[in-house]
């Protein structure tokens, strides 16, 4: 974090262009202008306060600032521990899975006021936040009755990454994503999974957080290899397995040894493909740097290390968003636009996980085609909810989640929509807690207008 302190206060672009769409930067700049004027430097509190304002949102513009982050966050729990009622909000899987064996039971109990008070305390949750009910029916459990856990037949196929909200909380969007897909002729897969670590990693717990990769990793990598797609619909899921397992794999020995970089060269995939860039044999364009001298800054030094390079880069590159996968079959003329009419006004807004995927925002075009939608986009690029996964729920940071969100629910408000539409259902619970209006999946909407909702 003082790396992080000192590399900002050099650049100071930030003190500006995050002042309302962020919390870390903001304090550190004053962090920073309080030790430049007492001359006293920040405190080692208040630097592990600073990386938990943090809510890996990726709206950033520095990757090496998120990575440090990251390892501040370990840090904090190597040395100060992580209390037991953090552990469990950040664990959907494993809450969803203490009381999945009895459901209705579990949510009549926190139906109960006294002992919802004891849960909100024990857990440090805020008084008004309110905990999703567990689905009577988790995702998993519908899909393995269905059979969706052997191996189909068919031309086109895909392993669908459900992750834990749609899997426990809300299964209704991932009943809807098998659907879609069903229509449009696509086989689904549902392997066994882990969480994919974001809630975790966000709170700092590296050895959950690594050994629930690891598994993703094998499952999922040995899928791909068999020629499978993985889809996502959740983007958070989709921007860990997309950005944030592959980052910084490429100046690892394994990758620059794949690629025959030289001796004193490093060959940083360039995919913007400038002028002057180097093509590799498999038509992969490089810039070659010397790695005397950046060998120190461009390393494979992030928290996955620890896991195989050359896995994580093959994994990344088959992994799509749903909007992305049908997007795609809708360009190549493979999509089922035979929709049935939705009624309503809507708003849409593209949460920040799908904005970093560095793919657009493809459920507008598909929404657009749906008869009788009236249909907006709303939020701008520097647009939060301001939930941050599970620390929305938390005590302390609950004003400064609502207070990150203001403008977007203003923008909403004043579009005063029949509903809402977002592929985050992390924000799905910011805007419930938030506005008074309907929210949904576009998966949903898609599965309506077939005529199966």
């Amino acid at each position: 974090m003082r790396r992080i302190v000192d590399a900002c206060a050099d650049c100071d672009t930030c003190r500006y262009l995050m002042d309302e769409s962020c919390l870390l930067f903001p304090r550190l700049y004053q962090g920073w202008d309080a030790q430049c004027e007492a001359r006293r430097p920040i405190t080692r509190q208040a630097l592990f306060e600073l990386a938990d304002s943090c809510t890996l949102c990726g709206l950033c513009p520095c990757f090496n600032i998120r990575n440090d982050v990251v390892k501040a966050k370990a840090e904090r729990v190597a040395a100060l521990g992580m209390p037991m009622g953090v552990r469990l909000l950040a664990d959907v899987q494993r809450f969803a899975r203490l009381g999945g064996s009895a459901p209705r039971l579990v949510n009549r109990l926190l139906a109960i006021p006294a002992l919802n008070r004891v849960l909100k305390k024990l857990l440090d949750i805020h008084p008004q936040r309110e905990l999703p009910p567990l689905a009577a029916q988790s995702f998993f459990d519908w899909a393995r009755r269905k059979g969706l856990q052997r191996h189909p037949h068919g031309e086109r196929k895909v392993a669908y990454f459900a992750g834990c909200t749609a899997g426990y909380l809300f299964p209704e969007v991932a009943r809807a994503a098998v659907a879609v897909l069903n229509r449009n002729g696509v086989a689904v897969h549902v392997p066994d999974q882990q969480c994919c670590g974001m809630p975790t990693l966000l709170e700092g717990d590296r050895a959950t957080t690594l050994k629930r990769a690891r598994f993703n990793l094998a499952t999922l990598g040995a899928l791909a290899e068999a020629d499978y797609d993985i889809v996502c619909s959740c983007p958070t899921c989709g921007y860990l397995l997309k950005v944030l397992l592959k980052e910084n794999a490429c100046y690892s020995a394994a990758y620059q040894e794949s690629v025959q970089a030289g001796a004193d060269e490093l060959l940083v995939p360039d995919t913007a493909a400038a002028g002057g860039a180097t093509a590799g044999g498999d038509g992969e364009r490089f810039i070659r740097v010397k790695k005397s001298l950046y060998a120190a800054i461009l390393c494979d030094d992030g928290l996955f290390a620890g896991l195989d390079p050359l896995g994580r880069i093959a994994l990344s590159a088959r992994v799509y968003d749903l909007g992305e996968y049908l997007a795609a079959l809708k360009a190549q003329g493979r999509f089922d636009g035979a929709l049935g009419g939705v009624n309503g006004h809507m708003v849409y807004y593209a949460p920040c996980h799908q904005r970093e995927q560095a793919m657009g925002s493809p459920y507008l075009n598909l929404l657009k085609a749906i008869p009788d939608l009236a249909f907006q986009s709303v939020g701008g690029p520097m647009d939060c909810c301001g939930m941050g996964g599970s620390l929305g729920y938390k005590r302390q940071f609950h004003a400064d989640a609502l207070r990150l969100g203001r403008p977007l629910m203003q923008k909403i408000a004043a579009a005063a929509p029949a509903a809402i539409v977002t592929d985050c259902l992390s924000c799905r619970l910011q805007f419930r807690h938030r506005l008074p209006y309907a929210v949904w999946h576009p998966l949903e909407l898609l599965q309506r207008a077939y005529g199966h909702g």
